[in-house]
């Protein structure tokens, strides 16, 4: 790799680190191909995005941005893995080391504060924003349908004794 091409790819990291809500950093020694691409797949279509990248790399783009200072985790192979969801990136990095035994996530880091890897355990159980949104909409048609339904209670009282009364008539 030369020199334009690796500031090219500290440019990148920069931005995606500057942009990004969650960084999970994991070891993955061990893992197949198939592994690694099961788990770009998965962080995908959650919304995030996995990267290899050279530990000194990585710690220069950390450094450029106003995340948390977690280059001391970037020892060995390792691997990134962000979202502008934060918790998207940890969600999907715990699931995915619970199903692979070679994927081990270090830690990581929610803006400037610094995560352990039971600080990304805890943050992958709580709600994702849509779960969030999805919930808060439910919550506010509840009060709409019991609404609706009360405003058209009267109007089928009326309609069934209009009802029994012409079935009254009709029988006399």
């Amino acid at each position: 790799m030369d020199r334009a091409e690796k500031a090219e790819l500290v440019g990148s990291l920069t931005e995606a680190f500057k942009s990004s809500g969650a960084i999970v950093v994991a070891h993955y020694a061990g893992l197949t191909v198939a592994d690694m691409e099961s788990l770009r797949v998965q962080m995908k279509q959650a919304g995030g995005s996995v990267k290899v990248a050279k530990n000194r790399l990585a710690k220069l783009a950390l450094k450029e941005t106003e995340n948390a200072d977690i280059s001391d985790l970037f020892k060995g192979p390792t691997v990134i893995a962000y979202s502008e969801d934060p918790v998207v990136a940890p969600k999907v990095a715990i699931k995915f080391a619970e199903k692979n035994d070679k994927f081990v996530v270090l830690g990581g880091a929610m803006g400037s504060t610094e995560l352990d890897a039971s600080g990304v355990k805890a943050l992958a159980s709580v709600p994702s924003l849509d779960e969030l949104r999805a919930t808060l909409a439910g919550m506010l048609t509840r009060p709409a349908g019991k609404i609706a339904a009360v405003v058209q209670a009267p109007g089928g009282q009326v309609a069934r004794v209009i009802s029994a009364y012409s079935n009254k008539g009709e029988a006399a």
